[in-house]
């Protein structure tokens, strides 16, 4: 697979391990893939960190402040989209729910909720949240299908092996009129291209997978689910540039993170590549 491609760039993991991996060209989907990948039995050692910040609900220090900032207004956002679609048993499946917010808020507002969380602590966070709504990763192959209204992956698509079964298995368990909701960082756009190996949004190797525009509508229409809007995630910017300064420069630089998470939101506004996207999918027949 590697000689099909060319090298994009080389980025460390600047979290757990310090080992570094190339970011491999895919011309044909316009991705970026990493190499290598590391094996399934392997790839659950790369989140063992207990800074690995998904995964928590600490605020021990500015990084984790900031996050859980942009965390709480991104709530209200992803709720009021979904909420937009007119789901009819209001059936949400949150895949890769992490410590379980995003669950919590959408359960508070009457949504029927079921979540997928692989790390066995963040589950735990999660079903304290949820009346226990969340299961393991095993649980994916028991759900009922064609049952669900609404499908979100917040920042997980890229974390996901097997690609184009995870694609098959979304389409199986959504609705004919569902929606699938994908959130997924930009590597075109101008923070990634600021910091290019530092641009925390790499995060090999846990991103296995790292996606344009073109990239998300041609996986998904291979499946006959199309993309239908692309909607920006403009707090993105300022917390990814935060955690990029420290990988740069061995400190966070609040003032220079804050300068390039504006600048890219601001050249976004014309380029509309800001740092991370909302992909909207349904059925391409719908």
């Amino acid at each position: 697979m590697k000689d099909k491609k060319t090298t994009y760039l080389t980025a460390k993991d600047h979290s757990v391990s310090g080992e570094e991996f190339q970011l491999l060209y895919n011309r044909d989907l316009d991705m970026l893939e990493t190499f290598p990948q590391p094996k399934a039995e392997k790839l659950s050692d790369y989140y063992k960190s207990e800074d690995y910040i998904s995964h928590t609900d600490s605020k021990r220090n500015l990084l984790e402040r900031v996050y859980h900032l942009v965390r709480k207004m991104s709530l209200r956002r992803k709720l009021k989209l979904i909420n937009a679609f007119n789901a009819e048993q209001k059936s949400l499946l949150d895949i890769g729910c992490g410590t379980g917010d995003f669950l919590e808020t959408a359960l508070k507002d009457e949504w029927n909720i079921t979540g997928i969380e692989p790390e066995e602590k963040a589950r735990q966070i999660a079903n304290s949240k949820t009346d226990n709504a969340v299961f393991g990763i095993e649980h994916l192959k028991n759900l009922e299908a064609h049952s669900f209204d609404v499908i979100s992956l917040w920042h997980v698509l890229e974390h996901l092996p097997n690609l184009e079964m995870q694609i098959k298995l979304f389409k199986q368990v959504l609705k004919p009129n569902g929606t699938l909701v994908i959130a997924v960082p930009n590597f075109k756009s101008y923070d990634a291209e600021h910091y290019k190996e530092f641009w925390a949004a790499y995060d090999v190797p846990r991103h296995l997978w790292h996606f344009s525009k073109t990239a998300i509508s041609e996986l998904f229409i291979k499946e006959g689910l199309a993309l239908q809007k692309v909607l920006p995630l403009r707090f993105d910017a300022y917390y990814v540039s935060l955690l990029s300064e420290k990988y740069k420069s061995g400190f966070m630089n609040p003032i220079k993170a804050f300068w390039i998470g504006m600048r890219s939101n601001l050249k976004a506004k014309r380029s509309k590549e800001y740092s991370s996207l909302i992909y909207v999918l349904k059925y391409a027949n719908t």
